[in-house]
């Protein structure tokens, strides 16, 4: 059975991106999101996201009218669901849970409109079971319909799991030429999901079951978090030992079977900062390397902001007639990592704000990507701006802009390396 109608639910960095993938390949696809003004925009062939290349895309899709936005779910063949899947809010957890909210919303939204013979594929990112959790609830919403859970090769209606894998800022890229994972819930649904990636995937589709295919994601990013804690943790060590850490890294990785990663201020984005908390809220006594790297990352940020608090405590002492009101701190970098936009879970974003919650003195945030924040007590300026007005400088994120930057002044924390 072919797929003439493509509808991806969720039209964020990864949603849109693959909804004008298939819109690039002659496929009808209906984009469905709650945010109006995210619908609005693309439906003007414009983006509200940053992300190399996919203007174009978004923009000759729409025009020639392979792809439209829409709140609500429309009739297709196949439906993505590529929605946030974010932590419970609850401070006192010492191990964060994982929240499927839009997941369940996604699947009550589209229940209404499945038909015999449709495939539905979780995206996402998701804790183990989380497929089969979204195949329970469509099967309670549609008793008329059957699902593989109970119906197994002969269901209605086929269930998978896909994984994301790509690098923001090479999305377009990555969707086409990295290979996927694709979790079935029984063969016939993992061939079905196959022959629906193929539309566009040159790289291999490799099958296993939804349970595998949830875990692979998994932890390709809690190993990511694994190498990146211990770099970090080097830097400490390096640091308490009057060590350059980046020279050492560097002569390390000469040894033809060590690869250390780079040391930064903390682990953001909506991926590696918050999947292997999905390992370990399911098998928390465990899973202890996993959640002692997730501890050692989200400690650097307090590491950095503590760097801060010193080079002002040494400023003021190099300048005794100046107080703390008159010293100016400049973040360079917001997002979560070089040459993008993307905030979410961004360590540099959490030490701005609390460098300017608890500085008395004027915070300047430098972050070229974007071109407005509200946020209480910074003031984003431009580049050149910052270096005119700056008493203490922190390096953050090293976007392509700062590297070309030479500064002389005393007082500067580079937990980048690029100074």
């Amino acid at each position: 059975m072919s797929f003439e109608t493509i509808s991806v639910v969720g039209l964020g960095y990864i949603g849109l991106p693959t909804a004008a993938m298939f819109a690039s390949r002659k496929k009808k696809v209906i984009g469905v999101d709650v945010n109006q003004h995210a619908v609005d925009t693309i439906n003007r062939g414009e983006i509200h996201i940053v992300e190399p290349d996919l203007d174009m895309l978004v923009s000759a899709a729409v025009q020639q009218e392979y792809l439209k936005a829409v709140t609500t779910p429309e009739p297709a063949d196949a439906f993505l669901i590529a929605v946030p899947t974010p932590f419970k809010s609850c401070e006192e957890v010492v191990i964060p849970e994982p929240d499927l909210s839009y997941i369940e919303s996604a699947a009550m939204a589209i229940a209404p409109v499945l038909k015999k013979g449709d495939l539905v594929i979780l995206e996402s990112t998701s804790p183990v079971g989380a497929t089969e959790q979204m195949a329970a609830w469509l099967a309670e919403a549609r008793q008329d319909l059957s699902f593989p859970q109970a119906a197994g090769e002969q269901a209605d209606i086929n269930v998978a799991h896909c994984p994301e894998r790509v690098l923001p800022g090479k999305v377009v890229t990555e969707l086409v030429q990295n290979d996927r994972v694709i979790g079935g819930m029984s063969k016939r649904c993992s061939e079905r999901c196959v022959e629906l990636y193929k539309t566009f995937v040159m790289g291999e589709c490799v099958i296993t079951n939804a349970r595998t295919a949830e875990m692979a994601k998994l932890t390709e990013n809690s190993s990511r978090d694994v190498q990146i804690a211990f770099a970090n943790e080097l830097s400490m060590i390096c640091d308490e030992l009057d060590i350059d850490v980046w020279e050492l890294i560097a002569l390390a990785n000469r040894h033809p079977r060590v690869n250390i990663l780079q040391p930064g201020p903390g682990v953001g984005g909506h991926c590696i900062a918050v999947d292997p908390w999905f390992i370990v809220s399911k098998t928390p006594e465990t899973a202890k390397i996993i959640h002692t790297a997730r501890s050692v990352n989200d400690h650097k940020p307090e590491w950095v902001i503590n760097k801060v608090n010193v080079a002002v405590t040494d400023f003021l002492n190099l300048n005794p007639k100046k107080t703390a009101k008159d010293v100016t701190i400049a973040c360079y970098g917001l997002a979560f990592k070089p040459d993008i936009d993307d905030l979410r879970e961004s360590p540099a974003l959490d030490i701005t704000k609390s460098i300017a919650k608890n500085h008395v003195g004027k915070v300047l945030a430098i972050e070229p990507n974007i071109t407005s924040i509200e946020i209480d007590n910074i003031e984003l300026v431009s580049l050149e701006e910052s270096l005119s007005k700056t008493d203490i400088h922190v390096m953050l994120v090293d976007h392509r802009q700062f590297k070309k930057m030479k500064l002389n002044d005393a007082f500067i924390i580079d937990t980048k390396g690029i100074w």
